[in-house]
């Protein structure tokens, strides 16, 4: 391969908006790995629901522009789950990977990672950005939450290999993010640059060995996030540091490094015009995802091994790595995929594992036959009057539901939900307080079973929640 095609095969790029065409041209003319799709490339109906066949022919208009060479080029998706689903309806809704924390099944973990990565495999994807690998530290983790599987290090390392190997079943490539931790630090790296400031033995302990467990698992892919940590290379994003990638392979991994997108904020404004290309590629990063403009940093890659800045090495290494996991990904042929919305019943009875009652009875209805609902989004509140009805239960008198999403206010009313992460029942006066870790159809209806006490909650808390500690729940036989 020429430098141009090496540089090329090391980045990943997006585009915005929906000329495919366009984007295509640029692939083969910068010689790219492929492409990721992101929510406004999606092509939707005037109700906001995914084309699957138009989807699909985007996907195998990207995968012939990065083609030409002896292993496919990359089509991937962030599709963790929960918060992060860039394609929705008709695809299956799945709850956040929480739920799987709550529900203590690894077993259920690797059966819906299967079944989500089926659907993706339909649309031609072969590639998804997840699982989120993070161990959560609770409410000062402000952008992980219940991205995360639990606040228990093992916890979240086996139910994230589990996850990893469902993907993996269906022909899409995990990738377990984001090395060194995202879950314990308190800021958002989509805005600024957040500082990891614990010590390497803690990392080992904490943050690390989920991580530490995908490499053992074979998992092909490890995404370094935007995190500065003093103990391995002060005031450089993990993401640009020697010394991150250099403890990554400390653990015996040698599959492919890929960055965090690197238009986010804490690496964009501060490495500007390639800069962050080439400093992530000397540092030790196979792939890099979303270049702010991919033929700047295309240039720069080119420029930096001319100038001998970058070795040529280096850059062989990294795009060697990219082009042996995308060619075993081609030997596994192109299996066929699942319909969209095929999973549906999975996620459901993920929903119904994970529901937790942290205050209120175990036992019998919760809800004397009618319920008013308040708060969250008036999708939440229509899915939950749905639910209402299926479960037999009326709608506009009797115990206020309160509805409360990630880092909303402390929940109210006589019953108070959360939706998402469970810290908004930490200040909650409500008598009643449950966690349903999902915003799906399937998430509402394990709520109202469990408020008609048609169902229990079999779910124990993934974290602790203000008083509540880990493993609060019901009882279970």
């Amino acid at each position: 391969m020429t430098p141009e095609e090496k540089a090329g095969q090391v980045i990943l790029p997006f585009f915005t908006g929906r000329d495919v065409e366009a984007h295509a041209k640029v692939i083969e003319r910068l010689h790219l790995a492929g492409s990721i799709i992101m929510g406004d490339n999606v092509p939707v109906d005037a109700a906001g629901a995914v084309k699957p066949d138009a989807m699909r022919a985007v996907n195998q208009r990207l995968a012939k522009a990065s083609s030409g060479r002896p292993w496919p080029g990359i089509i991937a998706v962030d599709q963790e789950g929960g918060q992060v689903s860039r394609l929705g309806r008709p695809l299956t809704e799945w709850p956040s990977p929480m739920s799987y924390g709550a529900a203590g099944n690894g077993a259920l973990a690797r059966l819906s990672g299967k079944a989500l990565a089926s659907e993706l495999a339909h649309l031609g994807f072969n590639m998804d950005f997840a699982p989120d690998a993070d161990v959560t530290m609770g409410p000062k983790d402000p952008t992980i939450g219940a991205r995360s599987f639990s606040a228990d290090p093992a916890v979240a390392a086996s139910l994230s290999v589990e996850f990893s190997r469902g993907l993996l079943q269906a022909g899409i490539l995990p990738s377990a993010k984001h090395f060194p931790g995202h879950g314990s630090v308190t800021a958002d790296s989509h805005l600024s640059l957040p500082v990891q400031g614990a010590g390497r033995a803690r990392l080992e302990a904490r943050d690390w060995k989920p991580f530490r467990a995908a490499v053992e698992a074979g998992v092909p892919m490890v995404m370094t996030g935007h995190i500065a940590v003093p103990a391995l290379e002060p005031g450089v994003p993990a993401s640009l540091s020697k010394a991150t990638y250099g403890a990554l392979r400390d653990f015996g991994f040698d599959g492919v490094a890929v960055t965090d997108a690197l238009n986010m904020s804490a690496v964009k404004g501060r490495y500007p015009d390639g800069q962050a290309a080439v400093l992530a590629l000397a540092a030790g990063a196979d792939l890099l995802l979303m270049p702010a403009d991919a033929a700047q940093a295309h240039a720069a890659v080119v420029q930096a091994v001319t100038n001998g800045v970058l070795s040529v090495e280096r850059l062989d290494e990294a795009a060697v790595r990219v082009a042996t996991m995308m060619h075993w990904r081609g030997r596994m042929g192109a299996p066929a995929g699942t319909p969209p919305g095929s999973g549906a019943a999975l996620s459901s009875r993920v929903s119904a594992a994970a529901v937790t009652v942290l205050a209120g009875k175990c036992q019998g209805p919760l809800v004397p036959g009618a319920v008013r609902v308040t708060g969250g989004a008036p999708r939440d509140r229509a899915l939950f009057a749905a639910a209402a009805g299926r479960a037999g239960l009326r709608m506009g008198s009797g115990p206020v539901v309160d509805l409360v999403g990630f880092g909303g206010r402390p929940g109210r009313g006589d019953i108070a939900v959360a939706l998402d992460a469970p810290w908004s029942l930490a200040g909650s006066p409500a008598p009643v307080k449950l966690a349903i870790y999902g915003r799906t159809p399937g998430a509402f209806d394990a709520l109202a079973a469990v408020l008609a006490g048609k169902a229990t909650a079999p779910g124990k808390l993934p974290a602790a929640v203000g008083r509540y500690p880990a493993g609060t729940g019901c009882p279970t036989k």
